[in-house]
């Protein structure tokens, strides 16, 4: 029987198994659907290495916050289709719930993947057996059809007189933690939510990186020389274009996302208490960073069937 494209997609749409596993398992049973996805079912774990290059740029954030201590991880999928399956949104919330409690891990706003996938798997994670978190990831992965990846985590600590709030965009997708002094409860999440939209890369001016200002300050430099503006003309042109740069990059330079006539260095001011101030956050995005590929499925599938 002729293996076609509508056979391995009808069998890829049933399964979740990649193009070559289902082309491979309808050419050994000459086409016969119920035998293929018996067989690709069987293979477990033997498919789930060949499903781990793909890129996994969906997924949801799973997230805890009790205002001193706050923990966001990023669970990841190929799909949207898997990402709002019922066991994936309680396996990211599980996952979440361990990196709370895990007073070991300290604060820890750059957590690495690496170290959460060598604990072991909380009980309960769906699907999971005895053995540590990457060992439930390949078996995930194996039994969706999917690469499913942990990317990262982050556990926050609040300093002294401080607290953290959490704003989680709907779907999961976007969450931010902030941790703020001297602000009330609304305005700490008005605070987390601007970070949401306006994804700024630094709380203030003194926490941007050195090497990353002197980079902005030599760019802002070459475009003023080559404008041809007198020297006194161009370090002008120099601090204008940074100051516009910090607007961009900078929480409190930026116009607030409720009300843009204000800064939120303004804001601050007016609704928080004396000295009010935003001390860090974390911003979540599912998939950000990572390059998910593009292309023709139809013409894929073609070329497998050649």
């Amino acid at each position: 029987m002729e293996i076609t494209t509508a056979l391995i997609k009808e069998l890829r749409e049933k399964t979740g198994a990649g193009i070559l596993d289902c082309k491979s398992a309808l050419t050994e049973t000459n086409g016969n659907m119920e035998e293929s996805e018996k067989i690709l079912r069987k293979k477990g774990l033997a498919a789930a290495a060949k499903k781990a290059g793909r890129a996994a740029a969906e997924g949801l954030i799973g997230y805890k916050v009790d205002g001193q201590t706050a923990a966001l991880v990023e669970l990841n999928c190929e799909t949207d289709f898997v990402a709002k399956t019922e066991d994936f949104g309680k396996a990211r919330q599980l996952l979440a719930d361990l990196v709370f409690q895990a007073a070991s891990l300290g604060d820890a706003p750059d957590g690495d993947g690496a170290t959460l996938r060598a604990m072991a798997a909380p009980a309960g994670l769906p699907g999971a057996a005895a053995g540590t978190i990457g060992d439930w990831l390949q078996a995930s992965t194996a039994r969706t059809g999917e690469n499913t990846q942990f990317r990262r985590f982050a556990r926050l600590v609040a300093g002294a007189g401080a607290k953290l709030s959490l704003y989680a965009h709907p779907g999961d997708k976007t969450v931010v933690v902030v941790e703020t002094v001297g602000c009330d409860d609304t305005l700490a999440r008005d605070l987390a939510m601007h970070v949401a939209a306006l994804a700024p890369l630094y709380a203030g001016r003194e926490s941007v990186a050195p090497k990353a200002l002197a980079d902005e300050r030599e760019i802002a430099k070459a475009k003023a020389v080559a404008a041809g503006k007198p020297e006194a003309v161009a370090e002008k042109m120099v601090e204008g274009m940074i100051s516009k740069w910090f607007g961009e990059v900078v929480l409190v330079d930026q116009p607030f996302a409720k009300d843009d006539s204000k800064k939120v260095s303004q804001v601050l001011v007016d609704r928080g208490e004396k000295g009010a101030k935003v001390v860090r956050f974390v911003r979540y995005k599912v998939g950000e960073g990572v390059e998910k590929k593009q292309g023709d499925y139809a013409a894929e599938v073609a070329a497998l069937t050649k």
